[in-house]
């Protein structure tokens, strides 16, 4: 038995988890207990492995996020270097009096090798080090991470809503559009994560400045006082010693600081650091050309080195010639001729050339062309059966396939939706540009074409990919050629699903759902109702704006009262009643209060005798009611817009349908629920009263 627990046991000690504690342990180990000098080797050589290790896997990253734990490894890297310096000061002022190598071969190695045993040379280079790394490579470093931080928490409402935009038009999924949330909230984390962390570095730079001071001091004291040293001998010694003991741990803080540098001032696409060098430094053969002629103008003033100006001189000219060769064979593709279609004789005319009309249709003008051509990258394609599967998802039926084709006498940038062959909507989209939209809160005006975002109306300008960033920072919602007309077809299908639900879509449905319930469709269709009544019924829900998802409801409710009436309106009212929580849910899909408008009871008393006798029909409602009526609800709906909540209009069951389909046409995206359709757990807050005035 306990040899079968061993394993586990093992694996349990050997995991990740406690790793951090045991670093913790022998940090403090090496501040409390004394080391020999042949840990401090050790440790000295792992320090300096460990710093260039950071360095290359900070070359190596895309972008920042992919070494997310940077600011943890910068503090711990940091405590390192100062346990190791109290470790070797310990050393060094109790074994200092024995030589330069009392305090390991790595201290002697960078005291006499790297400032050949002159202290002087020692000091002045440990203060250059420390110099560079303080003022320059820190304080760089520092000062990109608190501007980044600041402009990365200013661009999150511009790239939360860009991903909610992708995320209704269908583009990502919810686990895509949470992995994106996250990551925007990592990259502001991060941030001020590096400009704190930072801190830790610039810290360590004045506590080996002081280390070495006190070193140099206690030494003397120590080796003059207690050992009975000559001074001069004890300032060798302790000041060669206390300068390879600075420099040791001077030099993986300047790699560590040039790698935060490296990992916070890189701006993020699909290459490494060594990938953005080299493409962007010698990617121009002209630039390298005229450079290699400044360099040999140079070596050939009397007085230079003549051999090293025109050596590199010659070795950027064949650079130069190299690149230029390698564009000339990228460039040099072959030119197909197509030849002639040969047109036949015209054939008679038959009921082939009847073609029928596109539910929907998307006409694009020649620009636009890359955007549904996947060999030029074009992905509209994709984006839109992500529409369709996400509006089949949430309305509750597919949505018929939508057919693209191009049209020379649209403008170049200009598209065109048409429903069942009738043009309903069109706008303008540039290839190879973003449009910036105005949500409302942004911060500064964009350089460009100022527009309207074709899908809900909102200011936005049209900006190339180098202002991108500038945008989302100033709080901007910056999509794609591509996702703005993805966006624009996604509300033209939402508006107009009605239309789009036929009796072979809702033939499908039923024929769907009786593969689960083969008895309910059985003993409704068409026994008791007939196919064409369930299609008026889903369209009148569609029309006002609610998913039929849940069709299993909807059958049953027709099911329960098609024996009381065929009337498509009072069935319709029966099942909103029915499905009142998910139309609730829909609206509000936060919290238990229902924010709503609510009528005069005046008014609502008017409106109910006026229409009593006229069906659902707005008309009986005197002509200067209905204008007041009218513009109240407006204002109100706007009002309502401006708090960020859903407009909705709570009336009585009598006169919802009526005052919805008048209210449409003025206001269209007011909702009209009746009381009937309210859950009793939920909390009614009036926001305005429309009528009171009246």
């Amino acid at each position: 038995m306990n040899s079968l627990n061993l394993p586990s046991w093992m694996n349990k000690l050997s995991s990740r988890n406690v790793a951090p504690p045991l670093i913790i342990v022998l940090l403090l180990s090496m501040m409390i207990l004394p080391l020999p000098a042949v840990i401090l080797d050790v440790l000295f050589s792992f320090n300096i492995a460990l710093s260039i290790m950071v360095l290359l896997i900070g070359l190596q990253t895309k972008k920042a996020l992919d070494f997310i734990a940077f600011p943890t490894v910068l503090l711990m890297t940091t405590m390192l270097r100062l346990s190791l310096n109290v470790a070797s000061t310990r050393v060094v002022l109790a074994e200092g009096h024995s030589g330069p190598d009392a305090a390991g071969k790595v201290i002697e190695a960078f005291g006499h090798f790297l400032i050949g045993g002159n202290y002087t040379v020692g000091i002045v280079v440990f203060i250059i080090l420390t110099i560079i790394n303080f003022t320059v490579v820190t304080k760089g470093a520092g000062r990109i991470a608190e501007v980044g931080a600041r402009f990365t928490l200013d661009a999150m409402p511009g790239k939360q809503m860009a991903i909610d935009a992708d995320l209704n038009a269908g583009l990502i999924g919810e686990d895509e559009a949470r992995r994106r949330r996250a990551e925007v909230s990592q990259e502001s984390e991060f941030y001020g994560a590096m400009d704190g962390a930072s801190k830790y570095v610039r810290g360590d730079a004045i506590a080996g400045i002081m280390v070495i001071i006190i070193n140099i001091f206690g030494g003397l004291i120590v080796g003059v006082v207690q050992h009975d040293m000559a001074f001069a001998d004890a300032v060798k010694n302790y000041t060669l010693l206390a300068i390879g003991d600075g420099l040791v741990a001077q030099i993986p803080s300047l790699v560590i600081s040039v790698a935060a540098g490296v990992v916070v001032s890189r701006v993020a696409n699909n290459e490494d650091i060594g990938g953005q060098l080299v493409t962007q430094l010698f990617s121009n053969a002209k630039v390298v050309y005229v450079t290699a002629g400044i360099i040999g103008g140079m070596g050939a003033i009397p007085g230079m080195p003549h051999f090293a100006f025109l050596m590199l001189a010659a070795l950027l000219a064949g650079m130069a010639y190299v690149i230029a060769e390698q564009k000339k064979a990228a460039d040099a593709t072959p030119v197909i001729i197509e030849k002639p279609e040969v047109i036949s004789e015209t054939d008679e005319a038959s009921w082939d050339d009847v073609t029928p009309v596109d539910l929907i249709g998307l006409e694009v003008g020649y620009r636009l062309i890359p955007l549904v051509d996947k060999t030029q990258g074009g992905d509209l394609l994709k984006r839109i059966k992500g529409l369709r599967k996400k509006f089949a998802q949430e309305v509750g039926f597919l949505a018929p396939t939508v057919h693209i084709r191009d049209n020379l006498e649209l403008k170049p940038s200009s598209y065109r939706i048409t429903l069942k062959g009738v043009d309903i909507a069109s706008g303008e989209s540039h290839f190879g540009e973003y449009l910036a939209i105005d949500p409302g809160m942004v911060t500064g005006a964009l350089p460009g074409p100022t527009t309207t975002d074709p899908a809900f109306g909102l200011p936005a300008v049209w900006i190339d990919s180098n202002t991108r960033d500038d945008a989302q920072n100033r709080g901007y919602t910056v999509v794609d050629a591509g996702t703005v007309i993805a966006t624009h077809l996604n509300h033209i299908i939402s508006m107009h699903a009605a239309e789009l639900l036929g009796r072979q879509e809702v033939q499908q449905l039923l024929d769907h759902i009786s593969k689960d319930s083969p008895k309910l469709i059985e003993d409704l269709v068409p026994k008791q109702i007939s196919l064409s009544v369930i299609q008026k019924v889903l369209q009148n829900l569609l029309t006002e704006g609610v998913h039929i998802r849940d069709m299993r409801t909807i059958v049953e409710t027709l099911s329960e009262y098609a024996s009381q009436t065929q009337d498509t309106n009072e069935l319709t009212a029966l099942v909103r009643i029915r499905l009142g929580r998910a139309i609730v849910q829909q609206l509000f899909p936060i919290g238990n209060e229902v924010a709503v408008m609510t009528l005069d009871s005046n008014l609502e008393r008017l409106l109910t005798q006026a229409m009593q006798g006229n069906g659902t029909t707005g008309s009986a409602i005197e002509p200067s009611m209905a204008e007041t009526l009218s513009r109240q609800a407006e204002s109100a709906a706007k009002q309502q817009e401006q708090m960020g909540m859903t407009p909705v209009l709570l009336v009585s069951a009598p006169i919802r349908a009526a005052l919805s389909k008048f209210l449409r046409r003025a206001v269209p995206h007011l909702r009209v629920i009746s009381h009937e359709e309210l859950p009793d757990s939920k909390t009614i807050r009036v926001t305005s009263l429309i009528g009171g005035s009246a």
